[in-house]
């Protein structure tokens, strides 16, 4: 199964980047996760938060594979536990579905990229950094992966 995520913001601190590349090394070949960075609209210029949304929407939409099972990350979304989320991994595998996250950037995801997803997930109820996002994504990922193969990492 190939795990996507797409996360409006580039230039990451040294430490996501890091964060990110630990979880996604320790994933194994069936279950790699592949980032892509979309390039956030400048702020400025008398840019509204709806135009700056709608510019970060039409990249990630331009972004998104074909057939892709759509899982919009957003503060307000459905929060799972890491059992359930290592459930619904097991789905899309079986399913043959093409699981890719979206990380919205500093004003989070457009409305039309949520509507358009198949599920919408929290991470936390509280807001996060998109940075810091990226990382407990991956972790989480690969803590789900790791109870399918029941790997100890996971501990009940």
């Amino acid at each position: 199964m190939k795990l996507a995520v797409l996360a409006v913001g580039n230039k990451m601190p040294s430490w996501v980047d890091e964060g990110f590349a630990e979880y996604a090394k320790r994933l194994p070949r069936e279950a790699q996760i592949v980032l892509t960075e979309i390039k956030p609209e400048k702020r400025g210029a008398g840019k509204s938060v709806a135009q700056i949304l709608e510019a970060e929407r039409d990249r990630i939409t331009a972004a998104l594979p074909p057939r892709s099972d759509v899982v919009a990350l957003d503060e307000h979304g459905e929060t799972l536990t890491t059992a359930a989320l290592s459930r619904q991994l097991d789905g899309w595998r079986r399913d043959g579905g093409a699981p890719v996250f979206v990380i919205g950037g500093a004003d989070g995801l457009h409305a039309d990229i949520k509507r358009g997803a198949r599920r919408v997930l929290a991470l936390s109820a509280m807001t996060l950094p998109h940075g810091l996002a990226r990382v407990m994504l991956a972790e989480q990922l690969y803590r789900a992966v790791s109870i399918l193969q029941h790997h100890p990492y996971h501990r009940v």
